[in-house]
């Protein structure tokens, strides 16, 4: 039944790409239909016709009439509401797979009276309210829950109004083409001992003393001979060996290497490879490490810091991706 109705969704009503740019809606764009409250609100008129009629209630034809004018105005008002309204939006930060995007949105309202009531939902997701004062412009976030990895466009938008009185929806289908990076879900799986370090010609005792940072836990990836032994001589044993930290200056490195299969759990699939390497990626980051990646196709020669881990999650988010 869901694909049945996208399907007469888009034929009856047609939506389009909008492109980047401020979106206007105008009255060829506005749809407005009766609300379920509004059908009763109709059937009610109905009765009150027929039984004026029957009964020949001079009263009740007053009544009727009122109700109709009523809820003729409330449906000029409702799709009122909408019309002159500019929407502009942009791309969404990057996450990982199975969080939630938020896109941002900002209405302006260049009218003198403001607009009430304003829902906009992405198709399944949570709706937003918003409501937007004269000569005003209001800001919201539109969540959409990512899935996949690669890149996942804003999907279709539904930006509707019941107001005043709730009898008519007016709604119109707002497309900007913004999208968002969605990274693989991390994985946690421990680094191995085999991962390959990087032959960068530096170790990280060339790092002069004023690059030095403190010591830090080691990671299993790490070879001994980068151990702070004499910390590890005071110490009692009970304690994870430490490693020297230097910020900036040469330091070891270490290769997050697809091809290495001993370093996967047996039988694991792409996805689960691209899930095991993002987290790793975010352990030797977060313990300052120097690290580079290699891909089937792809290779990223070692680095640090924020700029390097994006790169790195960038190309495992869209590995295999058009």
């Amino acid at each position: 039944m869901r694909a049945l109705r996208e399907r007469l969704t888009n034929r009856i009503f047609k939506p389009r790409r909008d492109g980047s740019e401020p979106i206007a809606l105008t009255p060829k764009r506005i749809y407005i239909l009766p609300s379920r409250v509004g059908l009763l609100y109709a059937s009610l008129i109905l009765v009150m016709l027929v039984a004026s009629i029957n009964y020949n209630l001079a009263l009740g034809y007053v009544l009727m009439f009122q109700m109709f004018g009523l809820g003729f105005a409330s449906m000029v008002q409702t799709a009122g509401n909408l019309w002159g309204l500019t929407l502009t939006s942009g791309d969404a930060p990057p996450v990982f797979a199975g969080e939630t995007a938020y896109f941002p949105f900002f209405v302006q309202n260049t009218k003198k009276r403001p607009r009430p009531a304003l829902r906009m939902q992405a198709r399944d997701n949570p709706v937003q309210l918003l409501d937007v004062d004269a000569h005003a412009r209001a800001s919201i976030n539109l969540p959409v829950h990512t899935i996949q990895r690669g890149y996942m466009h804003l999907p279709r938008i539904t930006f509707s109004t019941p107001y005043p009185l709730g009898i008519f929806l007016a709604w119109c289908y707002p497309a900007p083409s913004h999208r968002c990076l969605v990274y693989p879900a991390p994985e946690a799986w421990p680094l191995p001992e085999t991962v390959g370090e990087a032959d960068d010609g530096a170790t990280a005792g060339e790092a002069g003393e004023e690059d030095f940072a403190g010591l830090r836990e080691r990671l299993a990836a790490e070879p001994l001979r980068h151990v702070a032994w004499k910390a590890a001589a005071r110490d009692d044993g009970t304690r994870p060996l430490l490693v020297k930290h230097f910020e900036g200056g040469a330091s070891a490195s270490l290769w997050l290497d697809w091809s290495h299969t001993a370093c996967f759990p047996a039988g694991s699939h792409t996805e689960q490879r691209l899930s095991i390497l993002t987290g790793w990626v975010l352990k030797l980051d977060q313990a300052g490490c120097r690290y580079g990646l290699l891909l089937p196709g792809k290779r990223l020669p070692p680095g640090c810091g924020d700029k390097h881990r994006e790169r790195c999650l960038e190309a495992l988010a869209l590995h295999e991706r058009v």
